[in-house]
């Protein structure tokens, strides 16, 4: 049989299991802030009433919320209006990382500009734009995503320069048709209205017409089409003949 252990010994069992068990605790308090720390860092992404939302780790070891970035990084990580299509490959997936967000945010975004910077209609167009402006906000992608966003930016730089012609011939036209509605009644700024026009209005029209002929003219061929017979000038006008000189009349 073993002999009882005396007081000394109680005591001393008592405080090794005491600093076993306190050692054990600390382990896993260590383990949960370090897990906690590591979930914080990392961020998500989820669809929420048709736009994807990023979302960041809590201070815990699992659970994420929306994540609200400081001011200078808003218009980066706002939300994105899908419109109506599926950002497959990024849900449920976790992130380590902002280079690594921004990567996985760039293949959607890419994904959504590439088919509406070509179109013909200016609310596509207007949209696509709007994507490639937020892509260009994101500051960790690869070398092959930067090579891929300065190709779309270069292609959409022709028809940016469109809208903006038609935008500037619209405004031109509608101030001139301003200015002469504020000179049909006699009130303060109708004699400042008139000069303004008389001064501005030549110059205008033939402003007007250089950019309606610019703009109707991009999509025009370079080239008449094959086969094509090419319209002769027109030949130049013969003067006709000066008349002969009048001859004296005879002398008696």
């Amino acid at each position: 049989m073993e002999e009882p252990l005396s007081f000394g010994g109680k005591v001393a069992r008592f405080f090794k299991r005491l600093l076993i068990t306190t050692a054990l605790l600390g382990l896993a308090a260590v383990s949960l802030f370090l897990l906690s720390q590591e979930n914080a860092r990392t961020y998500t992404v989820e669809v929420r009433e048709g736009k994807l939302v990023v979302l960041k780790g809590r201070m815990m070891p699992m659970g994420a919320d929306v994540w609200r970035p400081p001011p200078e990084l808003v218009d980066a990580y706002a939300p994105v209006d899908l419109k109506g299509t599926q950002p497959y490959g990024v849900l449920k997936e976790k992130f380590t990382d902002r280079d690594e967000l921004d990567r996985a945010l760039f293949t959607v975004l890419e994904g959504l500009a590439k088919p509406r910077v070509g179109s013909d209609v200016p609310e596509e167009l207007n949209d696509g734009l709007y994507y490639i402006r937020r892509a260009d906000r994101l500051s960790g992608l690869s070398e092959e995503q930067k090579i891929s966003l300065k190709t779309m930016k270069t292609d959409v730089a022709f028809y940016s320069a469109r809208m903006k012609l038609e935008d500037a011939q619209r405004q031109i036209d509608e101030a001139l048709v301003q200015l002469k509605f504020a000179t049909e009644s006699n009130n303060r700024h109708s004699k400042s209205a008139f000069a303004m026009l008389t001064a501005v209005e030549p110059q205008s029209k033939v402003m007007v017409e250089t950019l309606r002929k610019a703009v109707n003219g991009l999509s025009a061929p370079a080239n008449p089409p094959a086969g094509a017979t090419p319209t002769p000038a027109p030949a130049p006008e013969t003067a006709a003949p000066a008349p002969a000189p009048a001859q004296p009349a005879a002398s008696p």
